[in-house]
């Protein structure tokens, strides 16, 4: 298992990704999707770009990353 390429800590329970950011204009990232981190796991995948979604004081936070599964099963309409 190896780190995701990018990790995200966050407030909130529910994020949206569209694979944009810093270097990455969002007319090359891919369709904007929202994720539901679950509480029990305290993480989701972006199953697009890999990008890990990490709830602050979750179970996942602190942990080492390339250890944990990859999560993609929070994408939702």
């Amino acid at each position: 298992m190896s780190h995701p390429p990018e990790l995200i800590r966050t407030t909130h329970a529910r994020v949206s990704c569209d694979g944009s950011g810093p270097g990455v204009p969002a007319a090359l990232g891919h369709p904007r999707v929202f994720l539901q981190i679950d509480e029990n796991d305290g993480y989701v995948d972006c199953g697009y770009c890999d990008r890990r979604f990490v709830l602050i004081g979750g179970v996942a936070d602190g942990a080492d990353q390339s250890t944990l599964p990859d999560h993609p099963a929070g994408a939702s309409i």
